[in-house]
């Protein structure tokens, strides 16, 4: 998995230039604007052409790259660093000669962290962020003062500068640190759903490998068929025949088994299709324990209803893998048993899926099922829960379910999940 904690972005995930072209030329509208309404408006004295020259140079670096690139050029970590700290050097320029901190535009100079901070690898956003603060310390003691009104002079307190400067240094700080916590989180997430649509896929290829022998069976059953004709012509030809008589013999026998295996193939698929694609509640749980009663844990399903009542559904894929993890995680934290209670009601199907172990660690059980929450206790006997459990989550509540993490009731050791389905998910009749 790649995030933005790595030192090599993928290159889906680095940053469009297009993008910063577009931020740069409103920056280039704003500064403008700016300096235009208090040169010509409200008639402050200001040094014009120090200014227009640094919009000029970030207007003319920006129409450059404009031509130069594709609209879908996206950035290397180093090139995507050095035009932000362009970005961000320009505007510091500008500052300085407008007043330094007391500029009330000051608190944009957190704009290119922010941007670096959501797509950049952490080391590249740190360099920028020292190179912001570093900036931001110069902007404190700037010679210029702030543009005023013609004849007074604006003098601001040491106290109010140094105010200004820890404002905008927290405020640089908490903002690239939201921003690269989001993105992060982001960037996980989409990996995680990733990887469970791989997982859904591959459950669902394992599903139909039926109809694929079935396919292959048809498919072979014409050349098989003419191989048996054959060597019923080369029996009658050469069947007296001592040196060739008895090999004649074996490929004629041969030729009729692997059809009959055929057969077998493509009776088995008709007859088990509907089997296959319909799935009692109770055979749904069998397939999933089975796997797992050979590990030394004590597997012991529990059934509250009557199975003559049990709901009958469709084949699925995600459901199938989902409770396989769920109980593949309770067999590996249990000592020594795991306990499976299945009730089912005119509404509901519940299932809860109990361990004997040391259950879930109060903070845990806060980011259960988020993607990468790796240990249930702090000890490193809990074992992983990461991505694995966030799969079995993600494709149970797609099926419909509701899921419940939490350990057991009445003060006993071990942890409790479970799964509620409406009936009407669960059951081919009600589904129709």
């Amino acid at each position: 998995m790649t995030h933005p904690d790595f030192a090599d972005i993928s290159p889906s995930r680095r940053l469009r230039l297009e993008t910063l072209i577009r931020l740069r030329w409103l920056a280039v509208a704003g500064q403008s604007i700016t300096v235009i309404v208090v040169t010509f408006w409200l008639a402050f004295p200001l040094h014009v052409v120090a200014s227009s020259v640094l919009i000029a140079l970030l207007a003319a670096v920006n129409f450059y790259l404009a031509v130069r690139y594709s609209p879908a050029h996206r950035l290397t970590p180093l090139a995507a660093l050095a035009l932000l700290a362009f970005d961000l050097g320009q505007l510091m320029a500008l500052l300085f000669i407008t007043g330094g901190l007391a500029n009330p535009f000051a608190p944009l100079v957190c704009v290119p962290v922010i941007i670096s901070s959501s797509a950049q690898p952490i080391r590249y956003s740190l360099f920028l962020g020292v190179l912001a603060v570093a900036g931001i310390t110069a902007l404190a003691f700037t010679p210029f003062p702030l543009p005023w009104f013609p004849g007074t002079l604006l003098v601001v307190p040491p106290i109010l500068t140094a105010g200004f400067w820890i404002a905008i240094v927290s405020t640089t700080a908490f903002a690239a640190f939201y921003s690269y916590r989001v993105s992060l989180e982001a960037s996980e997430l989409s990996d995680a759903l990733t990887a469970t649509e791989l997982v859904l896929q591959r459950e669902k290829h394992l599903s139909q490998l039926d109809g694929l022998a079935a396919a292959a069976a048809h498919e072979l059953g014409t050349p098989l068929a003419t191989i048996s004709v054959v060597a019923k012509e080369m029996q009658r030809e050469l069947g007296e025949d001592p040196r060739f008589g008895e090999d004649v013999q074996l490929l004629r026998s041969q030729s009729e088994r692997c059809r009959d295996i055929l057969r077998r193939l493509t009776t088995l698929s008709a007859e088990d299709e509907e089997h296959m694609r319909h799935l009692p509640l109770s055979s749904l749980l069998e397939e999933v324990m089975a796997p797992h009663r050979e590990f030394g844990i004590r597997l012991t399903l529990i059934e509250e209803s009557d199975r003559a009542g049990e709901p009958i559904g469709q084949r699925n894929a995600g459901i199938l893998y989902g409770l396989g993890n769920l109980l593949e995680n309770a067999v590996d934290h249990a000592r020594e048993e795991v306990t499976v209670t299945v009730r089912h009601t005119a509404d509901q199907v519940k299932l809860v899926i109990e361990d004997d172990g040391e259950g879930y660690a109060p903070d845990i059980l806060l980011r259960i099922g988020e993607p990468y929450v790796t240990k249930r206790q702090r000890d490193e006997r809990a074992g992983g829960l990461g991505l694995g459990l966030f799969i079995a989550k993600t494709l149970l509540e797609r099926s419909g379910a509701r899921l419940t993490f939490g350990n057991r009731q009445g003060g006993a050791p071990g942890a409790r999940v479970e799964v509620e389905w409406p009936r009407a998910r669960m059951d081919v009749k009600l589904a129709k």
